[in-house]
């Protein structure tokens, strides 16, 4: 592995010559509203990458995205808001605040005291979108992006409540508030209200949510191997039956389970 320490500027000089007069047309006339999508669709390469567990396909991916950070800085920098570098010593001075274990005095010798502490530090900084409230209207689910996927946004409230005592006190408990959901959601269906249905298939969702947070488990990671897993096993199935020279409609529910079944035991 290179010990060469990488030269931010480089890219900063990049991405200032892409904007520049004479850059790259695309380039100059990207906003933050278009770079919006881009943002998102890199976060999840890197995701993808990390899934894959390919080091050079993740180095690849970290770049695309910093490539994007930049980029955000130096139209900030062109509004005179701020620069990378100024990016850069407010990430360090935040994090050095929020581990005064680390570099203060502080004794937190678990990883639970470790994220109770931070909440409380989080809470008081200049900059939280609460801040500027008083203490009566502040929530500590302040801060949660409204825009993270919906998975993601319910394990992140959910956290942040368990950490302050509000949690099941076991996984069963979890478990029988998921079995009453199913119940209402079968009572939503029988009585053919679309809007109660949809609530209660949100609510069934939320408990598994909170089901994989206990656990320590990430619902958007599993969910997401759960989704790729369907994905082999439903090609598998297409693939035997094209092989038949049929297709999926010629196909019954019981031949179907029964490739699943078969896909299944092969560890597809």
């Amino acid at each position: 592995m290179s010990q060469k320490r990488a030269d931010i500027e480089k890219l900063v000089q990049l991405v200032e010559r892409l904007r520049g007069e004479n850059g790259c047309p695309w380039d100059r006339e990207q906003t933050r509203e278009t770079l919006k999508p881009m943002l998102i669709e890199e976060a999840y390469e890197v995701l993808d990458a990390l899934d894959m567990k390919d080091p050079e396909e993740l180095k690849e991916e970290l770049g695309d995205l910093l490539f994007q950070v930049v980029f955000h800085a130096q139209i900030a920098r062109e509004k005179g808001e701020f620069d990378l570098a100024d990016v850069i010593d407010r990430s360090c001075e935040k994090m050095t605040g929020r581990h005064p274990h680390v570099f203060g005095d502080a004794d937190l010798k678990t990883a639970g005291e470790v994220l109770k502490n931070w909440e409380s530090i989080k809470a008081a900084e200049k900059g939280v979108p609460s801040a500027s409230l008083p203490e009566s209207e502040r929530s500590l689910l302040d801060g949660i992006p409204s825009r993270l996927p919906a998975l993601h946004r319910a394990h992140q409230m959910t956290a942040k409540a368990s950490r302050v005592g509000f949690d099941w006190s076991s996984l069963e408990g979890i478990l029988k508030k998921l079995q009453e959901e199913a119940s209402e959601l079968l009572e939503a269906q029988a009585g053919k209200n679309p809007g109660r249905i949809a609530d209660e298939v949100g609510d069934l969702l939320f408990v598994a949510v909170n089901a994989a947070r206990f656990l320590g488990v990430d619902p958007e990671t599993a969910l997401r191997r759960s989704s790729d897993k369907f994905d082999r096993r439903f090609r598998f199935i297409e693939n035997s039956i094209k092989r038949q020279g049929r297709t999926l409609k010629d196909a019954s529910l019981d031949e179907m389970d029964a490739l699943w079944e078969k896909a299944k035991k092969m560890g597809t």
